[in-house]
């Protein structure tokens, strides 16, 4: 306990408290999706369906411009544990919702508490990984465990849903947030972690700053392709493999492996390659793996193409996530609220666009059309990365910098002064007053 209290608001153990709050959000959303697919997954609900998968991400997507501002006026480690609250008690009604209303309540309640939880969390990491190298890593780690969310809710969901009941994932995932709950209450530091006195950049600010807006972009059609691909591509496999329906949840499986790998991996490349090419050439491999998903015959056919927008949605969010606190130190405030705000809501976008017009797109146009036109788009998006490759320092930013050469300089001349005075003294004959001057 000690040890504990000794290392409370330690960057190490507030990763461990983000990696752990977003491994519960995501593993709620694929736990819910899973039981969603047995008993709501017919192709006249369709669109039922995609509008019940987008609700979360609809909510979250409302509720990121209030929270991004209100981090940064009173921290992060309130909204953080409200947002622990708030899923706790979304699950909770998870476990005994029979009806779709009241699934729907519980999937937008869930949105509303991701977004207490990931815009404070990820605001918070910015702020106790004060070095860009170490925040992208940070950052790397932190989407690792959402997609370990991913990677273990859909398997975990099925097998205890078909096993043991309805009730008894969701219930499990209420005593695992009652756990996330006290490591916050026990790690948290709030005098260590919230924004101090520094006035955050107002959020319509950042929104007028053409680098976020790149970046935004860059997370939202990422995002979109797979986020479209969760309603629509099972009930495709269904249609044209007559897949059963242990396969509808497999599929994904290869995603959610290469985006674990893809996060972790490129959180530490990302920043020696640049950060910029990273997500460019992300964007292209989304692009061309969408493309490949209609030529798949069998569920063999998905692991290449699926594997490799996993992989690349990798590339781009743990680039991105680290490209939005770089901005704003070098652009705005160091406050991370309202940045990760606007991130959050570039995420929210895709994941609600995407279900809620997916199900509608797929009876217009098709599903293979569907594929080219989100993979068409990230291709034409991905060159305006080369935007972000040397992004211009804004002046007020310039003159700490400048302020510390001009020192550097003062310092270096008056050494060599004293250099010089020492030299003409003598080796024989150096003064204490000129050694102390030299030190």
């Amino acid at each position: 306990m000690a040890w504990l209290h000794q290392s409370r608001g330690s960057p190490r153990l507030v990763l461990v408290v983000v990696c752990v709050a977003l491994l519960l959000d995501n593993m709620l959303l694929t736990v819910g999706s899973s039981c969603l697919q047995d008993s709501l997954f017919l192709e006249e609900e369709n669109v039922r369906v995609g509008l019940l998968f987008a609700s979360k991400a609809i909510i979250q997507l409302l509720v990121n411009p209030f929270v991004g501002p209100l981090t940064n006026r009173i921290g992060y480690h309130i909204p953080m544990f409200a947002g622990f609250i708030i899923m706790f008690v979304s699950t909770i009604m998870f476990a005994f919702s029979g009806t779709y209303t009241l699934l729907f309540v519980a999937r937008s309640l869930q949105g509303i508490g991701s977004s207490f939880s990931s815009v404070a969390g990820l605001g918070m990491l910015a702020s106790v990984y004060t070095d860009d190298e170490e925040r992208g890593i940070a950052m790397g780690v932190a989407l690792g465990g959402l997609a370990m969310g991913v990677l273990i809710g859909a398997p975990f969901g099925s097998v205890m849903y078909d096993f043991v009941g309805k009730s008894a994932p969701f219930l499990i995932l209420a005593f695992l947030a009652v756990f996330d709950g006290a490591l916050q209450l026990c790690i948290l530091q709030p005098s260590k972690i919230s924004p101090g006195s520094v006035e955050g950049t107002p959020l319509l600010t950042l929104l007028k700053d053409p680098y976020i807006l790149v970046s935004a972009g860059s997370l939202c059609f990422a995002n979109m392709g797979v986020a479209i691909l969760e309603p629509t591509l099972p009930i495709w496999m269904m249609q044209t493999m007559c897949s059963p329906k242990w396969q509808l949840g497999i599929a994904f499986l290869p995603a959610s492996v290469s985006y674990l790998i893809g996060t972790n991996l490129f959180g530490v490349l990302a920043n020696k390659m640049g950060r910029w090419l990273c997500s460019m050439l992300g964007m292209f491999i989304v692009g061309i793996s969408l493309l490949c998903v209609p030529f798949a015959t069998s569920i063999y056919g998905l692991i290449g193409p699926n594997g490799g927008l996993g992989f690349a949605i990798g590339m781009v969010d743990s680039s991105m996530m680290a490209i939005m606190g770089y901005l704003v130190d070098i652009r705005h405030a160091s406050v991370y609220g309202s940045v990760y705000a606007i991130a959050d809501v570039a995420l929210c976008m895709g994941f609600a666009i995407g279900p809620s017009t997916g199900g509608a797109l797929v009876q217009a146009v098709g599903f293979p059309c569907l594929m080219v036109f989100i993979g068409v788009i990230n291709i034409l998006y991905a060159p305006l990365c080369f935007l972000l490759r040397n992004p211009a320092v804004r002046e007020e930013k310039m003159k700490p910098l400048a302020n510390q050469h001009a020192d550097l300089s003062q310092i270096t001349k008056m050494y060599r002064m004293n250099l010089t005075l020492y030299q003409t003294v003598g080796r024989g004959q150096r003064s204490e007053g000129c050694f102390l001057v030299l030190l």
